[in-house]
């Protein structure tokens, strides 16, 4: 891989990418079965530089933001280099958002450029707002030929020919305005320098290189701060190939696992827990015999592979196991949200070790990663090269908010000095996160700071600890609230714990689910304990990286159901 250690943007890194590794296929996207592009890293800068070249004579300069809303694709990553090799800004826009939610995120990053996928594009043009948009140039991805615009470009016809001229940038100088999932009504742009993300860069390849002939399969969007690192950024420095597709449907997923022979994949943790699911299921389907002999093969892994990773030996014992996931896949990574470690063990037991972190948008991408050395189902790992990480005013139990200082840690909040001054103190991160060091140095979750729950007996309870025990309830979704969260009662101290159950289609409660609820709420302290349910009608609001959004949760309970809903355990 190149040594980031000697280049002062990430334009120039990737410049030097492309020539260095020219004849290795960089991209690879495909829709459904069938594979609709293969660049090499030479055929992905001939397509960049006349883009490149058009917006120089757009009068795009050095320092100018340009905001991408698209899907996963080829043209996102080509949009992306070009801006970079300008000098411009990225503004990476989640394609999830509403139209008007998009507009609104347009005008505070006040993007000069947008380039978005055509199905967007007209959504946006139906919005009210609308007509007070203010970007002065809009590249659309796939617009049919004479399709109505509204005075955009067609991506595909936005080219001039001749030599762009590069444009260098400064370490300290702005990369990305990412804005961060947890965004409510107060936009937050988290506003990265070139630096973050080269030093972020390092610290990641350091424990998980990449090289030509490894395989990423992008299946996280590109806009999030995760697949941007790990499906661009860090597979393009080292040589390696980024497989995007154009559709999340399971069985095109597991087929590309099998064509594409993926090395490595990041996946949420909802995700995660579905591949489980799946994999138990076709376990139970097999003959008793078969059974047998598949538990045995998984014990001796277990016994062999106790100390670390042999991931050659768990292909051997298990190969139909390793073959469904292409017989190349060295690790699953996830984060983003809490990981029950019951799966993680589920998978490292069957030679898939699972890569477990923490991180969050205002310091890059990751802050922790289980290095497996030893494997640890019960933590998100220990802080990557360059990160310092403290815990602010443990209680009795080691237990309070995650700190961190490192040079991935964001420069400001776009437009927001009180909000930054709240947030990095002393040139510490607030996290908001809540967490405390086992005795080597692996970091443990326990949920955020404003969700933390205090007894009338002055107990501190977390809900993301107590959702832990839950683990593996037969519904397709649950959440542990304080009722005075959902119904505010102005009464400290005196909480009821309560569980939130969304159940799958065509599922109904019945006794032998509250008998399972009964018997996992016994595990528990008394004073941890959930005092009532109710079952939620409708799919519970997630982030961009599938976390609950607690707090609109929340509120959609408390304006459709009264406190009464709650039935007693």
């Amino acid at each position: 891989m190149l040594d980031l250690q000697k280049y002062s943007c990430l334009g120039a890194a990737l410049r030097d990418a492309l020539d260095r590794f020219a004849s290795d296929t960089c991209l690879i996207e495909a829709d459904r079965d069938r594979e609709k592009v293969r660049l090499t890293y030479s055929d992905f800068k001939e397509i960049s530089l006349p883009l490149a070249r058009a917006l120089e004579d757009a009068d795009f300069d050095p320092a100018d933001r340009a905001a991408i809303l698209m899907t996963n694709q080829s043209k996102w990553l080509i949009s992306a280099y070009a801006i970079l090799y300008c000098g411009g800004v990225l503004v990476p826009l989640d394609y999830k958002l509403t139209a008007a939610e998009q507009l609104a995120l347009l005008a505070h990053s006040k993007a000069e450029v947008l380039v978005v996928e055509y199905y967007l594009w007209r959504a946006i043009m139906q919005e009210p707002e609308f007509q007070n948009i203010k970007t002065r140039l809009v590249l659309v991805t796939e617009a049919p030929l004479g399709a109505e615009l509204a005075g955009a470009f067609r991506w595909e016809d936005f080219k001039r020919k001749g030599a762009p001229d590069f444009v260098m940038r400064e370490r300290e100088d702005v990369a990305c305005i990412v804005y961060s999932s947890g965004t409510g009504g107060r936009p937050k742009g988290c506003v990265l320098t070139h630096e973050n993300y080269l030093e972020q860069c390092r610290s990641l390849t350091a424990w998980y290189p990449f090289w030509p002939g490894v395989r990423y399969l992008s299946i996280l969007p590109t806009n999030h701060a995760i697949d941007f690192m790990v499906g661009f950024i860090g597979p393009f420095v080292c040589g390696a190939c980024v497989v995007h597709l154009r559709t999340l449907r399971p069985e095109f997923v597991r087929d590309a696992f099998v064509r594409y022979r993926i090395t490595y994949v990041s996946l949420v943790p909802m995700i995660v827990k579905n591949l489980e699911r799946g994999l138990r299921a076709k376990f139970d389907e097999l003959p008793a015999w078969k059974r047998v002999l598949l538990n045995q093969m998984i014990g001796i892994n277990k016994t062999l592979t106790r100390g670390r990773p042999r991931v050659k030996l768990s292909r051997f014992l298990l190969p139909k196991v390793h073959r469904a996931f292409g017989g190349q896949l060295l690790a699953l990574i996830t984060g983003g949200a809490f990981m029950e470690p019951s799966t993680t063990q589920f998978f490292y037991d069957l030679g898939i070790p699972v890569v477990n972190g923490y991180g969050l948008t205002e310091a890059g991408t990751a802050l922790t990663l289980n290095d497996l050395n030893p494997f640890r189902a019960d933590t998100v790992g220990k802080p990557l090269p360059g990160v310092e990480l403290r815990v602010i005013s443990p209680n009795d139990e080691g237990i309070g908010e995650i700190a961190v200082r490192s040079k991935t840690v964001m420069s400001h909040y776009l437009d927001d000095p009180e909000l930054t001054l709240e947030t990095i103190v002393d040139g510490w991160l607030l996290t908001g996160d809540l967490g405390r060091f086992e005795k080597r140095g692996h970091l443990q979750l326990f949920g955020r700071k404003k969700n933390m729950i205090v007894t009338e007996g002055g107990k501190n309870i977390y809900p993301e600890d107590i959702e832990t025990v839950f683990d593996g309830l037969p519904v397709k979704e649950y959440c542990v609230f304080a009722a005075n969260y959902v119904w505010p009662q102005k009464e400290l101290g005196r909480e009821m714990l309560t569980i939130a159950l969304r159940l799958e289609q065509n599922q109904h409660f019945d006794n032998h689910l509250l008998e399972e609820i009964i018997a996992r709420n016994r595990r528990l302290p008394d004073f941890k304990r959930v005092r009532g349910y109710l079952v939620w009608e409708k799919d519970f609001p997630r982030t961009a990286s599938m976390k609950i959004k607690r707090q609109a949760l929340a509120e959609e309970i408390g304006k459709s159901k009264p406190r009464e809903a709650v039935v007693g355990l």
